[in-house]
């Protein structure tokens, strides 16, 4: 039973109030927040500021249309009509070194003198701006000029109000405020909208994981997008059809041992049960006890070998070789040597070219060894086994009676026997693992008939590169 439920249950939480696209969502919104506060203060201020030069831009121009009659005329203020700086709205006071004070007369609001203009009447350098509270409680933008008269050093203060200045920058907070609000707003449905998008890969993995849970159906997602989140996609496809091939492979095996167990196991249930029953009542004639116990042993050792056939076959499956350079000339001697000790009535034609090929030396020595073993099986006594090695092909041929043509094309099946060799010992999965092992090699192995007579097995396996075979050395 394949189990996921850890997907399932991120399934369930992306559906909850912590889902990613609700963080996405979340996460759009409070970055455009961010980003909206940084760019509303920063136009605030400079607002702010602009404003600011332009009335300080005034009073000096102010400034300059009266410096003259107040040098001409200091004590009557040069003669200035109160009433236009009233229609102005701007105060005018003269501020002394030594902090004494001329104010136009009849003016009810002070400016209240401070430091910054104090400095510049007793340095009579530069000029000084700034906001300050009058005698009313309301603020003002107020400036001071340098102004020398004589000996005296004076400095001419000019002050205007900032009421309508702040007026219209409530108004900007407030326009500000509604606008950021909107767009933050508007951000978080469209992080929402794009969210899907991005999500709905995740969404379909994990839907996917559910449904095989659910049904134990392996279905692939089959729909990629070019970014981490289809390479996200294409591996959990990869992963499905991995273990798609590893439950297929563990219900072949099932089916297998099944099927081909049955019938040693019954004869060796058969025999068993014949020797019980002739303990009890010697039924037996003389000779056949020996005979039946020879037959079990004969099956047992049927069985071992098919048990040990489905477990190789099965590993070679489940399972790829590990590709390092191995010199396949002395795998076949290896796998020969072996071959030769099982053999007394056949004789073996050798020829071994060294080359290097990229594999597991083990599982090739045995692959090669059952195409040994099979081509003594069907040559008859006094025959030879040729095993010719050269440039990664190696043939493997018996003088056997040959493969029938219907025969061909299903000798590497599992468990299928000819009717040549039926009465033949093995399991009839020797060859399928040759081909299991030659197909995970990269190679092929193919079935033929020599025109001398015989069969003909050739396998073809691709050479190492001297460049992995200098990786290997190293």
């Amino acid at each position: 039973m394949i189990s996921v439920r850890p997907l399932r249950n991120s399934a369930q939480h992306m559906v909850s109030g912590q889902s990613l696209l609700g963080r996405f969502s979340r996460l759009t919104a409070a970055l455009t927040a961010v980003a909206i506060a940084a760019l509303s203060l920063v136009s605030y201020w400079f607002t702010r500021l602009s404003y600011e030069q332009q009335i300080d831009a005034d009073l000096f121009s102010i400034a300059q249309q009266t410096a003259q009659p107040l040098q001409d005329d200091i004590i009557g203020l040069g003669g200035i009509d109160p009433t236009v700086l009233t229609a102005t709205n701007v105060l005018l006071t003269l501020v002394g070194a030594n902090g004494q004070e001329v104010q136009v007369p009849g003016e009810k609001v002070n400016i209240v003198i401070g430091p910054p203009e104090l400095m510049v009447a007793r340095t009579q350098l530069g000029y000084s701006a700034r906001n300050a509270e009058a005698s009313n409680g309301q603020m003002y933008r107020v400036i001071a000029v340098p102004l020398g008269i004589d000996s005296a050093r004076f400095a001419l203060v000019l002050a205007t109000p900032l009421d309508s200045v702040d007026a219209l920058l409530t108004r900007l907070r407030t326009l500000l405020l509604v606008t950021g609000v909107v767009f933050v707003i508007a951000a978080a449905g469209l992080g929402y909208v794009s969210g899907r998008s991005t999500v709905r890969p995740v969404r379909e993995l994990a839907d996917a994981a559910a449904h095989v849970t659910q049904t134990g159906e392996l279905r692939p997602v089959g729909a990629y997008a070019d970014n981490e989140l289809g390479d996200l996609a294409r591996s959990f496809d990869t992963m499905m059809a991995s273990l798609e091939s590893s439950r297929d492979r563990q219900k072949r095996l099932i089916a297998d041992a099944g099927h081909e167990l049955r019938t040693p196991l019954t004869s060796m249930r058969t025999n068993v049960e014949l020797l019980v029953a002739d303990e009890q009542s010697g039924m037996l004639p003389s000779g056949a006890r020996t005979e039946i116990l020879g037959d079990v042993a004969a099956q047992l050792g049927e069985f071992t070998s098919l048990v040990a056939d489905l477990v190789q076959l099965s590993r070679d499956e489940s399972s790829g070789p590990v590709n390092e350079p191995t010199e396949l000339a002395e795998v076949v001697d290896r796998a020969v040597v072996r071959a030769r000790r099982r053999s007394h009535a056949q004789a073996f034609d050798v020829d071994l070219t060294p080359c290097t090929v990229l594999g597991e030396p083990d599982s090739l020595e045995r692959a090669i060894l059952n195409l040994v073993d099979n081509a003594i099986k069907f040559s008859p006594e006094g025959g030879t086994v040729h095993v010719h090695l050269s440039d990664g092909v190696l043939t493997v041929a018996d003088d056997g009676p040959g493969i029938a043509k219907e025969d061909l094309p299903h000798v590497f099946d599992r468990f299928y026997r000819s009717d040549k060799s039926r009465n033949t010992p093995g399991t009839g999965l020797g060859l399928s693992i040759v081909a299991h092992t030659i197909a995970a090699h990269g190679g092929q192995v193919s079935a033929a008939n020599r025109p001398e007579g015989g069969a003909v097995f050739t396998v073809k396996l691709p050479l190492a590169s001297q460049d992995a075979i200098d990786a290997a050395g190293d």
